[in-house]
Formats: C-alpha cells, structure tokens, sequence
C-alpha cells in the first residue's frame, strides 16, 4: 500500500516537474497567447463602447423622425427621409448592425406594404429579425399579407400560423388566425379554416375578431 502510494506521489511529481519544464519552455509563447486575449478582450469593450453605443444612439435619433412620418401616414418619406434626417432605408444602409437599423428593415416593409410595393414588402420584412412580443407576429402577419398580394396562399398561411403561435395574446393571435382561415376559404380547404375559426370563438372572445366569428364559422361549415 505505502508503495502504491509513493509511486503515485513519485507519478504527481513528475507531472508538475513536466508542467513546469513546458511553462518555462513556452514562457514567451504564453505570454503572447496572453498578451493577445487581452488584447482582444479590451478591444471588444472598446469596440462596444466607443462604436456600437454611439451608433445606436445616432440610428435612434434618425429612426424618431422617420417614425413620425410613418404615423402621419407619409411613407415615401419615411422611407426616403429629407434634407435632414435618413429615412428608414437610410438607416437600415448605415446603421445595419444596431438595433434601430434592424428594427427600420421592420418599418421599411410596412411602409412598402402599405404602398403596394409587395415584392419589397416581402423582400424587407423577410430580413427583419426582431425577439419582441408584438413586431415579430406583426411582421409574420404583413409577410402573409405581401404573400396573399403575390398569389402566394399557402405560404401566406405558413406565415399567419407562425404568427399565431409566436405570442398568444388577444392581439396577434387571433388576427393571424382568422387571416390564415381565410386563406384556406381561398384555398376551398373549409375545413381547415373551420378550424381556425373556431380557435378563435374559443380562445379569444375579448378579441374584435371575436364579434364576426360565427359568420365565417357557418361560410366555413357550409362549404364543407
């Protein structure tokens, strides 16, 4: 046993010993390797400090007035901007990696739905990659929308129950729902649409969805 236990400790030694002679062996090369993660590390920090922050309070500042513009409903503007302020499209160009500049790509296919423009509408919203509760279904939603325009149906629906799934709430979920049954009422599949219709009768009566739903639950059920 004891000489277990001193070829064990005689073992230990000899891998400290080991560790040590390629610590001083290396020595320079790991302080390099160091020197360099340091290096890294702060210029990560400085990065995020002196660059990004600064741009995102510029992207925002640009993206207030643009918003303005898409409230008043002047979405030529809004996209395009004026002598002093980018519009969406502006911000979306310089400011792409900020969150104001992800969030224009939101605005630039509403702007573009709005219009008409439904090949942009659905280029633009298709880039949009936002994580908070309403934008993300909204934009799911207008995707459909754009889709429906294109004669793309039953894309259109994939991206109405998408959204309808994303957040269930009484604002989102069921427009989405009831947009993806009348797309199945476009596509003659009745009984589908049945099916998110009644969704909404059951789950969302304090919906405004709500108040119209037996008569699209009857078309439904009458053209089964």
């Amino acid at each position: 046993m004891e000489k277990q236990i001193e070829e064990k400790n005689t073992e230990m030694g000899n891998v400290i010993t080991r560790s040590e002679e390629f610590i001083q062996k290396n020595q320079k090369t790991l302080i390099i390797i160091l020197a360099a993660i340091v290096v890294v590390i702060v210029a990560i920090f400085g990065l995020r400090k002196w660059y990004f922050q600064p741009r995102e309070v510029r992207a925002a500042e640009e993206m207030f007035a643009a918003e303005q513009w898409f409230g008043q409903g002047d979405f030529e503007k809004a996209l395009n901007g004026d002598d002093t302020f980018r519009g969406f499209l502006g911000v979306a160009d310089n400011y792409g990696c900020t969150k104001a500049g992800n969030l224009a790509k939101y605005y630039i296919g509403a702007s573009y739905l709005h219009m008409g423009n439904y090949d942009e509408a659905a280029r633009w919203l298709k880039k949009y990659h936002g994580k908070d509760t309403f934008t993300r279904p909204l934009a799911e939603m207008m995707l459909g929308d754009a889709l429906i325009e294109q004669g793309n149906t039953q894309e259109a629906i994939s991206h109405y129950k998408k959204a309808a799934s994303m957040n269930d709430n009484y604002l989102t979920a069921p427009t989405a729902l009831f947009k993806a049954g009348m797309g199945y009422l476009m596509l003659n599949d009745n009984a589908k649409a049945l099916d998110c219709f009644l969704q909404v009768k059951k789950n969302y009566p304090e919906s405004t969805e709500w108040s119209e739903i037996d008569k699209y639950i009857a078309l439904a059920e009458a053209g089964k």
